[in-house]
């Protein structure tokens, strides 16, 4: 039974905002080339009616888009779903069932996106779900954790989360006690960059890294529900492979005048990279973080 499978070369200063922002928000807006910071609303109640004129498209596979059509439903936003990638597992993940089945322990288990951290439990229930000790990259992937298997704190201990989400930080900050030998296990997507890896072995920890899983664009797009996200007011996404997709799907992607709503800065700088300008992020990637970002895209073209 296949499992149910779900980077940034540079690093971005976060902007220095002219005036302050709402207390409970924290979105981050680029308008190529300088970074902007954009305040929230200061009102918590926005127009209904006028949010409910503009329609998000959500990308995830389909299945995967519930919550965050949930969430904007609660805003009386409308979603359109429209999955862009699929993800395919590779043969990598029958060794991270067999490591995890072995004697071998790791020092630490990286995870670096909720994909990845639904891929990994999948490999931890066959292998016996045996104690672990993971460090993941953000509180959106440990979110993962928490939910699926609330039940198993002792037998999976998430012991760590970086400042910034982003795996050069972790990279920088994964705590090594001393051991000669401090060992990681990195399960990953195949399109993941090597920041982690690299960044470790300078600090001297051994890197096992496994694609368990990959990501493509999907075979089949509707071609009247793309006519429909192409007249969107804000697209949704979860991954600089999605961005990629959406950008293969723009007849013109340089005249194309809709908002990019990013789960955290390394989609966003992957969607900068592609030439789109209207992108907006949280400074730490989280349901709560992508939705307060998706309102304030919409919130400018209100």
């Amino acid at each position: 039974m296949k499992p149910s499978l779900l980077s940034l070369s540079s690093t971005l200063s976060p902007p220095h905002p002219s005036q302050p922002l709402h207390h409970h928000r924290l979105s981050y807006y680029y308008y190529s080339p300088t970074i902007f910071n954009l305040q929230a609303s200061s009102s918590s109640s926005s127009p209904a009616n006028s949010l409910s004129n503009h329609r998000v498209v959500v990308t995830r596979e389909r299945g995967k888009n519930d919550k965050l059509i949930t969430a904007l439903a609660k805003h009386g936003i409308d979603s359109l779903e429209l999955p862009l990638i699929q993800h395919t597992q590779l043969p990598d993940l029958e060794k991270l069932v067999s490591l995890l089945s072995a004697a071998t322990s790791f020092d630490w288990i990286i995870i670096t996106s909720p994909e990845a951290a639904l891929v990994f439990l999948h490999a931890w229930k066959a292998a016996g779900t045996p104690c672990v000790k993971v460090a993941v990259v953000g509180s959106g992937t440990a979110s993962i954790f928490y939910e699926a298997m609330p039940s198993s704190k002792q037998l999976i201990d998430v012991a760590f989360t970086p400042s910034k989400a982003t795996g050069k930080v972790l990279a920088l900050e994964l705590p090594h006690y001393g051991n000669d030998k401090f060992t990681v296990l990195y399960p990953a997507s195949a399109k993941a960059s090597h920041d982690i890896e690299e960044g470790l072995t300078k600090r001297g920890f051994y890197v096992t890294r496994l694609n368990t899983y990959t990501t493509e664009p999907v075979q089949h797009v509707d071609q009247m529900i793309l006519q429909q996200a192409l007249s969107a007011s804000v697209v949704a996404v979860a991954s600089p492979s999605a961005i990629r997709a959406w950008v293969d799907l723009l007849p013109e992607p340089d005249n194309w005048s809709g908002s990019i709503a990013c789960i955290g800065e390394t989609t966003a700088s992957a969607a900068r990279k592609l030439g789109l300008r209207n992108i907006y992020y949280p400074s730490n990637p989280s349901l709560q973080g992508w939705v307060d970002s998706i309102l304030d895209a919409l919130l400018v073209q209100i």
